[in-house]
């Protein structure tokens, strides 16, 4: 007996570069007008496709947001640069990529744009702020965590409480520099951008979790 194949499909793949034609037009237009000033029809014109393109990758302007936030941290901070693996250099090496990743991406134009963004408008949109924390912030926190737990079970470090010591490393990353860029008020000096801040950082934080004995 023959079987009657299903007319129905699996559907046309979904087309990566239109995907990252969506997500760099949201980059660009969110920090500039704010989330409720964006539209999925602007977002579709910015990115030269049609609205349903937009909403075939992205079910709503939510979760178009919270991918847009993830896809900017991925640029600069891949999850590849935590993992923990034998052959990956000494654990400086290591801790130097993540800070060299997370030291360019809160630096960056839309990166500080973003936390503006958010700064004016978090507080009248608690959901907005869970979105975007956990989307860049928390993920980035989870990332390090995993990181240094692996790295103190494998006695590279000594990390008591990963999580903290998580939150320490980024806000010590962010130094002086971040505020500065917040409030438009330019860079100076080798303790405000660059790799002399970032060692320095290492410096402390080694010291602070070197394995005991």
């Amino acid at each position: 007996m023959q079987v009657q194949r299903s007319a129905k499909g699996p559907g046309r793949p979904k087309d990566p570069e239109k995907r990252a034609a969506i997500l760099d037009a949201a980059k660009r237009l969110f920090p500039l007008r704010g989330f409720d000033g964006v539209s999925m029809d602007a977002i579709a014109t910015e990115a030269g496709v049609s609205k349903l393109t937009v909403y075939s990758h992205f079910s709503d302007k939510d979760t178009l947001f919270a991918e847009t936030v993830k896809a900017k941290c991925e640029e600069q901070l891949p999850e590849s640069v935590f993992r923990a693996e034998p052959g990956r250099g000494t654990m400086r090496e290591q801790l130097r990529a993540i800070a060299t990743g997370f030291h360019s991406l809160i630096l960056s134009p839309e990166s500080v744009s973003f936390y503006r963004m958010m700064a004016a408008q978090g507080e009248a949109n608690g959901k907005l702020a869970e979105l975007f924390y956990a989307a860049g912030p928390r993920r980035i926190l989870d990332a390090c965590e995993a990181f240094l737990t692996a790295a103190s079970r494998a006695g590279s470090l000594d990390v008591p409480d990963p999580r903290r010591a998580a939150g320490h490393f980024f806000c010590l990353i962010k130094g002086e520099a971040h505020m500065r860029q917040l409030i438009g008020c330019p860079l100076c000096g080798s303790d405000c951008e660059g790799p002399e801040h970032i060692e320095s950082v290492l410096d402390l934080f080694l010291r602070a979790y070197a394995p005991r004995g």
